[in-house]
């Protein structure tokens, strides 16, 4: 038996933890994942409110670099919402005006989220020039322009890609 368990430690000992987010390919650094780079920059928001300013962006490009957290409709939705945050300058209340009636879930023909067997992913590879993990490096006193210029990247990534015409 205690051999057996000596193996098994062995073997847990070898593996090799992943060191880059499969999904947008951020380091992940002493344990930091992307999903505790989000939780950072809710952190920053709460520490600072102005710095929710940019809350819609920052969420969005989370999520359209983890496109596997949407269902494929949300995805499509989603990367059309970007592009006229940033385009357009539409607001996340004329956003939210917009979308009302599609997002209501009594009206909803579709999860926002994704389910087993129903996740988001893009049609062609994207390249992603500035992740979660760069916005956290820049530091909580320069969120706002770093949230603005990573949801920049993201919008030109997509279309690079043929991912958002």
């Amino acid at each position: 038996m205690v051999e057996e368990l000596n193996h098994l430690v062995v073997q847990v000992l070898r593996m090799e933890l992943p060191t880059h987010c499969p999904a947008c390919g951020a380091p992940w650094i002493d344990s930091s994942t992307c999903e505790s780079h989000f939780h950072q920059l809710l952190f920053w928001e709460a520490e600072d409110p102005s710095r929710g300013s940019v809350h819609h962006l920052m969420v969005l490009s989370y999520h359209l670099q983890h496109p596997h957290l949407y269902s494929p409709e949300t995805l499509q939705t989603g990367m059309q919402m970007l592009a006229q945050f940033i385009e357009e300058g539409v607001s996340p209340r004329q956003m939210r005006q917009q979308l009302q009636s599609s997002v209501d879930s009594g009206q909803r023909t579709h999860p926002i989220t994704a389910r087993p067997g129903h996740a988001g992913a893009y049609a062609y590879p994207v390249v992603w020039r500035l992740t979660v993990a760069d916005v956290v490096a820049a530091g909580a006193d320069a969120y706002i322009p770093s949230v603005q210029g990573w949801a920049s990247s993201i919008l030109a990534a997509l279309r690079e890609s043929g991912n958002l015409p």
